[in-house]
């Protein structure tokens, strides 16, 4: 209640109209279990002593957590070694990632190495090549920034009809953190960048040697050199000592492991922007250089995953947004396969280039749902059907589809992944 009492306590009329107008709150009590219900007993683990602080020197989640955890899809790809394991997003809330939950995506095997040997070079066309170490990259000033990573096939098995059966795999390939790291800008300005140096290109100390062309307006304006994420060190499958940020753009440049940075003055053309990475259309040409993650949302709860349990009655849907070129001012939400659309409210922080979340509050009446989402940018940018891109686009990319997510949800509140036209 917003009414503010100066000291007096509010009559029994005001309160009884303050509770009334919560609504929502009196039709999730008058659900609730009875008193008598035996859970409210005394239990097992009121009558003993629990852990003492020195059983978990690194803290775990509670045991009836352990179905929260990365999923992995076995033929989605050749060899684990080459694979991807999925962020459980319909069991998070709020905005930020947990960094044992955070998508992963590997070439070659996530590297493990040792910061006292690790090295960073700075080469090409510079004034002075400089090779760092974790205590020389430690001493720049530092920063910290929230910002999602999302792949650029995330929803990529999608493009030519509903496939994947839960927001994990459908959208797992993201995650959202905050990252601690110095601007690249003041690497570069301390090897002296040549005027006609153009472009960059990262390179990881992996067995991929992952590379990557950047443009130097994108590397000067708010790259960072990271090494840790919500606080603490990298994970090892995260890039452990030591990757590239790339707010914004997608996954794939934000190279791990980060050894070296070549400057030159034109893009170097390598696999991972050729054979892959580009945006197969219709008539056989390709785009390329698609950086930019564009707006994109997607219900999280309910979903194939997470149906809904409680029958009818106030539920809660909820949901993530997010956007390579802004913020997230608003998110709309449908029941009805987009009939009648509603406006969602946007709850916590608005962070550029970071995930925004989204509830919208209604009563369930047991008749089937076709939930979606659609996201509005702070560029004005509106997230497109599925049919919208597929009408430029085709079906042959498997990168870069923001296309608005469906979930059919039945009379016992399952839910699976279908489209409608």
């Amino acid at each position: 209640m917003s009414t503010k009492y100066k000291g007096a306590k509010p009559s029994r009329r005001a309160f009884l109209k303050g509770a009334a107008m919560a609504g929502a709150g009196a039709t999730v009590a008058a659900q609730a279990k009875a008193a008598s219900d035996p859970a409210i007993a005394v239990q097992p683990w009121m009558q003993e002593l629990g852990d003492g602080v020195d059983v978990a020197p690194y803290g775990m989640p509670s045991e009836y957590e352990s179905h929260v955890k990365r999923r992995s899809v076995e033929w989605l790809t050749a060899d684990p070694i080459s694979s991807i394991n999925f962020t459980p997003l319909h069991e998070l809330d709020g905005i930020i990632t947990p960094n044992g939950l955070a998508f992963e995506r590997h070439h070659g095997g996530a590297a493990h190495i040792d910061p006292a040997q690790h090295r960073l070079m700075i080469n090409g066309l510079v004034d002075k090549q400089l090779v760092f170490t974790m205590e020389d990259i430690m001493r720049f000033p530092r920063e910290n920034h929230v910002y999602f990573l999302e792949c650029a096939a995330n929803s990529g098995m999608e493009w030519r009809g509903a496939q994947l059966n839960g927001c994990q795999f459908t959208h797992g390939m993201i995650h959202n953190v905050m990252y601690t790291g110095v601007p690249l800008r003041l690497l570069l300005e301390e090897a002296g960048v040549k005027t006609n140096g153009k472009w960059l290109l990262p390179e990881g100390a992996d067995a991929s040697a992952m590379t990557r062309s950047i443009p130097m307006e994108k590397a000067l304006d708010d790259c960072l050199v990271a090494f840790k994420m919500n606080g603490e060190a990298l994970r090892v499958e995260q890039g452990y000592p030591l990757r590239l940020v790339v707010p914004g753009w997608e996954g794939n440049m934000w190279v791990k492991w980060l050894r070296r940075i070549e400057v030159g003055d034109q893009p170097w053309h390598h696999r991972e922007e050729t054979s892959k990475y580009t945006d197969l259309l219709a008539d056989g040409k390709a785009r390329r250089f698609t950086w930019e993650m564009d707006a994109k949302s997607v219900i999280t709860n309910p979903s194939p995953q997470a149906p809904l349990t409680h029958g009818k009655g106030h539920t809660v849907l909820t949901g993530v947004a997010w956007s390579g070129r802004g913020t997230i001012p608003r998110v709309d939400v449908t029941l009805d396969g987009g009939k009648n659309w509603h406006q969602a409210r946007m709850s916590g922080p608005s962070l550029n280039k970071s995930m925004h979340r989204f509830y919208f509050e209604f009563d369930w009446d047991g008749s089937p749902l076709l939930l979606q989402s659609r996201a509005h940018d702070s560029t004005g940018y509106v997230q497109p059907t599925k049919d919208e891109l597929r009408a430029v686009r085709g079906e042959n990319s498997i990168y870069h589809n923001n296309g608005i997510q469906t979930w059919y949800v039945n009379e016992q509140g399952i839910a699976e992944n279908v489209e409608v036209s």
